[in-house]
């Protein structure tokens, strides 16, 4: 299986936020602020109940946005983020019965893996996009480049999430099989909570800044 042109996508912006939303009124604001600060991805978990609505809301809202659905723990949970419009999900784990769910539903996901028994059990079913998770906690990118070295013939990529930040995601992605990072410092729940869309536009911006270059 070939990577979507969805992770293609991810890819070429090489950073997502990743957000717990727990109002929808902060959904369009929050949308506009990463739009204009050069990050037009997103990926909401569903850690909250108005997690699907958000998705929705966005998709028709802001149809420019590249919404992806996370914390996908249950089939379940996968078909409720292809019913709601995301255009990929990701799991903090394996689960193989929801990975075939994916599989099945014809939806771009990538699920967790820790180890190498992990990646096997994704490349068996034909998934090449594998969220490392939880990064900084197994030991960052050093370890990540002892557990993928086994695979990278067979074009699996990564995307790193956890404990990764403005200091340390740029280490990630000088290597070719990381396909990009996730990171919750960009728009953190307290930030949104408090409708500080500017801190948020400004965390964009020097993410953007420090991955382009100077104008």
């Amino acid at each position: 299986m070939q990577i979507s042109e969805i992770f293609k996508r991810v890819g070429k912006l090489k950073v997502f936020p990743v957000i717990t939303i727990e109002n929808t009124e902060h959904a369009v604001p929050l949308a506009d602020a990463l739009i204009e600060g050069g990050l037009p991805v997103i990926e909401i978990t569903f850690r909250t109940n108005v997690a699907a609505n958000v998705i929705q809301m966005l998709r028709q809202e802001r149809p420019d946005l590249l919404v992806g659905a996370g914390t996908i723990l249950t089939v379940e949970n996968v078909r409720k983020a292809k019913d709601c419009g995301a255009a990929f999900g990701v799991a903090p784990g394996f689960n193989r019965k929801v990975a075939e769910e994916a599989l099945r539903l014809d939806f771009p996901f990538s699920p967790g893996v820790m180890t190498p028994t992990d990646i096997e059990a994704a490349l068996d079913l034909g998934i090449k996009v594998l969220k490392f998770f939880p990064a900084e906690a197994m030991g960052g990118i050093n370890t990540l480049k002892q557990i993928a070295a086994p695979y990278l013939h067979t074009g699996v990529r990564f995307i790193p999430l956890g404990k990764i930040n403005l200091n340390n995601f740029q280490e990630y992605l000088k290597n070719d099989f990381v396909l990009a990072i996730g990171g919750s410092w960009i728009a953190r729940i307290d930030r949104i909570a408090a409708g500080d869309w500017e801190t948020i536009k400004q965390n964009c911006r020097e993410i953007r800044h420090l991955l382009d270059g100077p104008e």
